[in-house]
């Protein structure tokens, strides 16, 4: 049966796409009557290229949720004494953005694509994005999970996304906003909308934000990770950390099965994956040292933002537009992949990944159950260039649950899932620092995979081990395949007070941000086992 979208109150759609295909939508965005951000170019990797416009990331100023009956006392809001990205809107500026993203959709052709977030039957969200440009119906097609035929014909969506890229909010100020651009949630009537940002990230975000915000409500771990398992499916790891950390590198490993690369839940049955595709950053992407992830480049994949010449030659080294270059791609672009669902049995390691820019951290740390939910809490990396607007440079920054963008609720409830489901396994957790130490350079690739692998296969258990002062961490003096001169950071130093410097000055930084979490007698306990300066 045609959809009529309509009943969503977009009139006179002029033609409907409903699930189109990838060839369709290839033809589609590399029409020549197209210009602008809506055009696509053909590159020779044989996937086509496109441009975001000023949005190369996400805008988190510009995210807003209808504060109303259901998530005033819900939602994690944000706050003098704690700062996020839940701004609260009034119904009033809901319904006029809604408005004026269906306005906008009215009178066009219009694709929609209808796709799962969420591996597991019983918890998935059901979603229909509706959009006017072709390549945003490709990133959606790339980046969720596909429904069956079946599932198909008789899907009936749980959430609906309206991206209106093309349009303003000519009147934020009044409605309350911070801009012309706005993302917005209503979880009453399970909706987002999109004005002024034709960033893809937002569609996939937006319903990882969604997930974050159902799935621990019923007791599921709900986390920003990446996830793999040996060959025979039984092994299970998950990565945490920000874009740019290594989340995707590190879990894209031809000795392992991918489950996928930043999105997951943990439930009873074991690890889930929440999406259908990969999001990969392609700075200075080189065929050797990250084969799979350039392998993934070919047709079906879609490049966002990378330099691209008449000839159709990419340069993976170019940031003139942004150092947030991205490509999406289906997950069985990935040879070494979980099928057929993206699922896997309960994890027995737990990665913490943070790219420290002081050049303090140890390469690699076991920690406590204790300082597992310190260092979970706190979320500690350095924010890299480009993920966000207005970041050029690394800043160091505390991003609770390694995610805290995409927290719709209090970090504990997400520290409370995650513990509960490794203390039921027994799982252990490591904080891995993939950035840079006191050489000035950042930790080599081979070093850092030579270090997961030693997790993996359970030797760093194994190893001898020392504890370093101010952060007293535990670290192993020696591992397979990894430069023993890079394990204590202080000895990539020329002199060691100027380790003892920097860590103090991190420590304290550490100390101040956990401020926040010692509200409760939970929190103040575990800030005995953070860092201690001198």
């Amino acid at each position: 049966m045609k959809l009529d979208l309509s009943k969503y109150g977009i009139n006179n759609t002029i033609e409907l796409f409903h699930n189109p295909s990838y060839k369709f939508l290839f033809e589609e965005e590399t029409k020549q009557s197209l210009d602008g951000y809506e055009k696509g170019q053909l590159t020779e990797l044989d996937a086509i290229n496109v441009m975001t416009g000023i949005y190369t990331g996400r805008s988190p100023k510009d995210k807003f949720i209808v504060m109303d009956e259901v998530s005033k006392d819900t939602v994690w809001w944000t706050s003098d004494n704690f700062k996020n990205d839940n701004h609260p809107a009034s119904v009033e500026a809901w319904n006029e953005c809604k408005k004026i993203a269906l306005s906008q959709l009215s009178n066009k052709r219009l694709y929609v694509v209808d796709a799962y977030c969420g591996a597991n039957k019983d918890t998935r969200m059901a979603v229909r994005f509706i959009c006017e440009v072709a390549w945003q119906a490709h990133f959606i097609k790339n980046m969720f999970i596909k429904p069956s035929d079946e599932e198909l014909a008789n899907f009936e969506p749980d959430f609906v996304v309206y991206n209106a890229s093309k349009a303003k909010v000519n009147n934020y100020k009044e409605l309350g906003l911070n801009s012309e651009t706005a993302v917005l949630f209503n979880l009453t009537s399970r909706e987002q909308i999109i004005l002024n940002t034709w960033y893809g990230g937002e569609m996939k975000k937006g319903m990882f934000s969604m997930m974050n915000y159902f799935l621990p409500l019923k007791g599921i771990a709900s986390m920003h990770c990446s996830a793999n398992t040996d060959l025979d499916g039984k092994n299970t790891a998950i990565f945490f950390g920000l874009s740019g950390t290594g989340k995707t590198t590190l879990s894209t490993d031809p000795k392992r099965l991918l489950v996928g690369d930043d999105e997951h839940g943990w439930d009873d049955n074991g690890i889930f994956n929440f999406e259908g595709g990969c999001y990969a950053k392609v700075i200075n992407l080189d065929k050797d040292s990250e084969p799979d992830i350039y392998n993934a480049i070919r047709r079906n994949a879609l490049l966002e933002n990378v330099t691209v010449d008449d000839m159709g030659r990419i340069d993976f080294s170019d940031k003139s537009v942004t150092e947030n270059t991205r490509v999406s791609y289906p997950i069985n672009h990935i040879k070494n992949i979980v099928k057929p669902v993206s699922s896997a049995p309960h994890a027995k390691c737990v990665i913490f990944l943070s790219a420290d820019a002081y050049g303090v951290l140890p390469p690699v740390s076991i920690l406590s159950p204790e300082q597992t939910q310190y260092y979970f809490l706190s979320g500690y990396t350095s924010k890299l260039a480009g993920t966000e607007r207005g970041i050029t440079e690394p800043t160091p920054t505390f991003s609770s649950c390694f995610g805290q963008a995409f927290l719709e609720l209090h970090p504990t409830k997400y520290a409370e899932e995650l513990v509960k489901k490794m203390n039921m396994v027994g799982a252990k957790a490591y904080l891995v620092n993939t950035g840079w130490n006191g050489s000035g350079k950042r930790i080599s690739i081979k070093d850092t995979r030579g270090i997961i692998d030693s997790i993996l296969d359970g030797s760093i258990n194994k190893a001898k081990t020392k504890t370093i002062p101010v952060f007293n961490l535990e670290i192993p003096t020696e591992l397979k395949g990894v430069d023993s001169k890079i394990l204590d950071p202080r000895d990539t130093y020329g002199n060691t007070t100027d380790w003892d410097n920097k860590a103090n000055s991190l420590a304290n930084k550490f100390v101040d941000n956990f401020k926040k979490f010692e509200l409760n007698d939970n929190g103040r306990a575990l800030s005995k086992y953070g860092p201690k300066a001198k």
